[in-house]
């Protein structure tokens, strides 16, 4: 997906919302996968996105963790229900 980049966001560090590599997904398990891997990243210091509304952040019918790298690259584990 192309997006056009805010201009508060074109001048470097990196960020997820600049133009560019920005968002990773991968697929999980289940929803308990979801939640052991949430526990480890908070645990390594990772930055969970959305948290108030997991796991259903990306809808009612979209079961998926959001968080942001080291980096800040928003990466996306969904499970498939």
């Amino acid at each position: 997906m192309f997006v056009q980049t805010e201009k508060t966001h074109l001048a470097p560090p990196y960020h997820r919302k600049k133009t560019g590599l920005n968002h990773l997904a991968f697929h999980a398990s289940s929803l308990a996968q979801l939640e052991e891997v949430r526990q480890q990243l908070a645990s390594h210091g990772f930055r969970e996105l959305y948290a108030d509304r997991f796991p259903h952040a990306g809808g009612p019918n979209y079961t998926a963790l959001f968080f942001e790298d080291p980096d800040r690259i928003k990466v996306e584990l969904v499970a498939t229900m």
